[in-house]
């Protein structure tokens, strides 16, 4: 048995990676300096008149809260009549969120947020410029609650239950804010604008609400895009009258998260039809282009995330993230960070079980060869805790079923719109799994479609790209709206023709070898197939 055991990224770098796309900066607020002209007896104008015709010419007409009435003499004053103002955006248009003496339009900062039902990531980014300060992630601290969406969704319907997992999602990202302040130098009050990519149920624990109906029959959440509310409203330790806006979700189960994704991608506004699949703790699938977009999700997620693998471990250091397999059985592996391995994550498992079917080692339906119940991959002496890291007959079973869950899907939302498996011209991997996943591996197995690989992209954590470019940018804020209502949905949990396609999926990489040409040419090669 060999191992590599080469330094790798920790969990939480791999989760900051991806694709960026420069913006035109048009932040979701706006530090303006003015320089006013002072009262006189030839100029009697209102100081509230002095500034909103001194706004109207770029804002129009602006909201001014009746606290910030009551600054506004002062703070006029103060600097001889230089001051800042901070203005919000709203749907009724703009928001006067602040006013300080002086210029200091030089420090205003936002936080872009990928709110995952196990990590959390926030990149601070600077308003005026459009530049990045810093990034810094965290477990979502809900995980002690449980480590799936449903049982926090069940915990909602108790009394204290909205209000614990909102709790522990605020502290979490206080944290987050904490760290990234002390990093570059600034207050949390200085943060004007807080912009989340997340699922439906993410974004109820965040606001408190009740998600208890997200997973009972007809499916229906509280709400589906929460506008512009205010950050102070639930806790979070920037600006309190700042800016909150959640990316817009479709469905119970295609959350901001993935609306971001279509953003990032572009998918949506290509005549071609496209594919794209983010497999996290859910799976979400979106087909379309750029004149229809239909959609899906189901639970494919927790089999790739070792939640229902013997081994399975989290991708942070002690992980197998990379598995080979020789015909004669000989494996090797690497591991992220330094030290022995403990178990296999959501990458090393799509590894393993592709080269265990390469290797003839076990056939296309899952069955391990010579009737075997379990492969090895680390013996005891070579893991970190003196236990055997294995693959067994029931964890390969359990795969099987995710990913016949995502073969499924994908066919039942070909079928709705009257395409085929050869109709799909691009691919999008989403989410931090999808980033580090091998395309090879994926594709061998039937976890991703067989096209060619100059096609298929990997986006990295386009939920928190997605939410960065709506923080940086008005038009990308309407774009994001836009694709959001644009959405059909699926519900696979009352679709026969679902139900259907799935006995019948769970085959590597699929019942149908046309499907997959390039796999079926691999076989056939090593003489496993005719």
């Amino acid at each position: 048995m060999e191992k590599k055991n080469n330094k790798s990224k920790d969990s939480s770098t791999i989760l900051l990676t991806g694709l960026e796309e420069e913006v035109q900066l048009a932040p979701l607020t706006r530090k303006i300096r003015l320089q006013l002209t002072p009262p006189s007896l030839a100029d009697n104008r209102s100081d509230l008149d002095r500034l909103s015709q001194a706004l109207f010419p770029s804002f129009g007409r602006i909201q001014v809260p009746l606290p910030l009435m009551r600054k506004l003499p002062q703070v006029c004053r103060e600097q001889n009549w230089e001051i800042t103002a901070l203005l919000g955006r709203t749907t009724q248009g703009w928001k006067l969120l602040e006013l300080q003496a002086g210029d200091t339009t030089s420090r205003h900062y936002g936080l872009a947020v990928d709110i995952g039902t196990t990590t959390v990531v926030a990149r601070l980014l600077d308003l005026q410029t459009g530049a990045s300060l810093g990034t810094a992630a965290d477990y979502n601290g809900q995980v002690s609650y449980g480590e799936d969406v449903l049982t926090r969704i069940f915990l909602t319907m108790e009394s204290d239950g909205p209000g614990l997992l909102q709790e522990a999602i605020v502290k979490t990202l206080n944290g987050l804010i904490a760290r990234l302040c002390a990093e570059a130098g600034i207050t949390g009050e200085e943060i004007a604008a807080v912009v989340c990519g997340a699922n439906t149920a993410m974004v109820h624990f965040l606001l408190g609400l009740d998600a208890s109906r997200i997973c009972r029959e007809p499916y229906i959440p509280v709400l589906s895009n929460p506008g512009f509310l205010k950050a102070g409203d639930v806790g979070l330790q920037v600006l309190p009258q700042g800016l909150l806006y959640c990316l817009p979700s479709t469905g119970s189960y295609v959350g901001g998260d993935v609306v971001a994704g279509i953003l990032v991608s572009g998918m949506h506004r290509r005549e071609e039809v496209s594919l794209l699949v983010d497999i996290g703790t859910n799976g979400e699938i979106i087909l379309g282009n750029w004149d229809w977009l239909v959609a899906c999700a189901g639970a494919a997620g927790p089999a790739l995330e070792g939640g229902v693998v013997a081994a399975g471990m989290r991708a942070e250091a002690g992980a197998i993230d990379r598995v080979r397999i020789q015909p004669d059985g000989r494996v090797t592996y690497h591991v992220i960070g330094e030290g022995k391995p403990a178990g296999i994550c959501g990458s090393g498992l799509v590894d393993c079980l592709a080269e265990l079917l390469l290797a003839g080692l076990i056939d296309r339906a899952g069955h391990l060869a010579d009737g075997r119940d379990s492969f090895t991959l680390v013996p005891a002496n070579e893991s970190a805790n003196g236990r055997e890291i294995v693959i067994t007959q029931n964890d390969i079973n359990n795969f099987l079923r995710t990913k016949g869950a995502v073969n499924a899907a994908v066919e039942v939302l070909l079928e709705s719109v009257g395409c085929g498996m050869g109709d799909i011209t691009h691919f999008y991997a989403a989410g931090a799994f999808g980033r580090h996943l091998d395309l090879e591996s994926a594709v061998t197995i039937g976890l991703y479609p067989d096209i060619p690989r100059e096609r298929m992209i990997q986006l990295g954590n386009s939920s928190l790209e997605g939410a960065r470019q709506v923080l940086l940018s008005e038009e990308k804020l309407q774009e994001v709206e836009e694709i959001a209502s644009r959405i059909t949905y699926f519900e696979l949990n009352v679709n026969q023709s679902f139900m259907n396609k799935f006995v019948g999926s769970r085959f590597l990489p699929h019942t149908n070898l046309d499907y997959y040409p390039s796999v079926r040419a691999r076989l056939a090669a090593r003489g496993l197939i005719r």
